[in-house]
């Protein structure tokens, strides 16, 4: 069975159904808990690396200083060709690692079911190819990837952030949405805190509901065609 290491940022940003979708694919996952203080290995014996959500910029060194050598490993997956996929800020860290550019609170912030389109580059791309056109997934942030690598490809766009998806090489992508959450993860948000940011939670809830049945196919089918690319490596 291959193996996948994956990166825990915080208590509940686990893999998720995502994490689900690539077992049931034949994929093994080596979960470290890293914000717990857990080691990261130096020289994994794993097919490919998985860098999870978090609340920090991929090189907030000092409140998360894991973020170091997990950007080493990022750096040496993407140059042996290893599979790679990061998500929210284990996207922002693969883009950072390949030579593009993020931001702290920057632009208009995404929060709850997001819209998202494809690009036409997105056409035969290995993990989105004949996708629907338009989908959504859970999104919740203000930081960005306002650069793209040198060379990169861009997969998707939202309306207020670009670089929602993005392919470095031919194996390694970096997303800025949350695929691995479902409308269970919007209801666990603090409501008080939601409406102190002029955001209605019960309408983000059901917003999340109505998109759910669509958003977890999508996602579904992306994480398999993820862990075929680890099992072909």
């Amino acid at each position: 069975m291959a193996r996948l290491l994956v990166v825990q940022n915080h208590r509940g940003g686990g893999p998720g159904r995502f994490g689900d979708r690539l077992v049931a694919g034949g994929v093994s996952l080596d979960v470290v808990h890293a914000y717990a203080g857990a080691a990261l290995p130096r020289r994994p014996a794993h097919e490919g690396v998985l860098v999870l959500g978090g609340g920090f910029l991929p090189d907030d060194d000092v409140r998360a200083p894991w973020l170091a050598p997990t950007r080493a490993l990022v750096a040496e997956a993407v140059e042996r060709g290893a599979p790679v996929f990061g998500i929210c800020l284990g996207g922002q860290l693969l883009a950072q690692v390949a030579g593009g550019t993020v931001r702290g609170r920057h632009g208009e912030p995404e929060v709850g079911s997001t819209p998202l389109t494809l690009r036409p580059e997105a056409g035969d791309d290995p993990l989105l190819e004949g996708l629907p056109e338009r989908v959504t997934a859970i999104e919740h942030h203000q930081d960005a990837v306002t650069a793209l690598p040198p060379g990169a490809v861009w997969l998707m766009a939202s309306e207020r952030c670009p670089y929602q998806a993005f392919r470095v090489g031919e194996r390694a992508w970096g997303v800025q949405f949350h695929p691995e959450a479902g409308a269970d993860r919007v209801r666990s948000w603090d409501a008080d805190r939601l409406r102190a940011r002029g955001l209605d939670p019960v309408e983000l809830s059901r917003r999340a509901e109505l998109d759910e049945p669509a958003a977890e196919a999508v996602w579904r089918e992306v994480a398999g065609r993820f862990a075929a690319v680890v099992l072909g490596s």
